[in-house]
């Protein structure tokens, strides 16, 4: 069975520590890769990925790739 869901992320590119919290329903994620050339976007990617236990291709960015607010598409 497939299904697609969206989640709205509040992004912290450059952190010291890689982290998920999910609070007050949004996914809070910290990563430390900078926000140069996609390198922050493409680590999120992954790191929900990981969160949910899904592939990293099933995770996409759909809204907000210059914002640290972001829409993330899940595909499984």
């Amino acid at each position: 069975m497939l299904f697609t869901t969206r989640t709205s992320v509040k992004a912290k590119p450059g952190a010291k520590v890689a982290q998920i919290k999910e609070i007050t329903g949004h996914l809070h994620v910290a990563v430390t890769e900078r926000a140069t050339e996609g390198r922050a976007n493409h680590a999120i990617e992954k790191a929900i990925a990981k969160y949910f236990g899904v592939a990293p291709s099933c995770v996409r960015i759909v809204s907000g790739q210059t914002s640290k607010t972001k829409v993330v598409e899940i595909t499984a």
